[in-house]
């Protein structure tokens, strides 16, 4: 998503260098809805680590898994 984002914002930027202000204006959402898109995937990402990290430190498996391993 994030490079479809860098893409659409340079699509945008040469378009409205050149004057086409119509595909600069379309190219621009494009690229804020990508990057919107990404950085909602990037939270989710982040909160499931969270969750998971919270769930693994509290779990009272840990230390059988551990004496299991070795």
């Amino acid at each position: 998503m994030f490079r479809w984002a860098i893409i659409c914002l340079v699509i945008s930027l040469v378009a409205g260098g050149l004057g086409l202000t119509n595909i600069s204006d379309f190219a621009r959402k494009l690229s804020m809805i990508f990057f919107a898109l990404f950085f909602l995937g990037f939270l989710a990402l982040l909160g499931f680590a969270y969750l998971v990290t919270e769930a693994v430190s509290h779990s009272e498996l840990v230390p059988s898994l551990v004496a299991v391993s070795v």
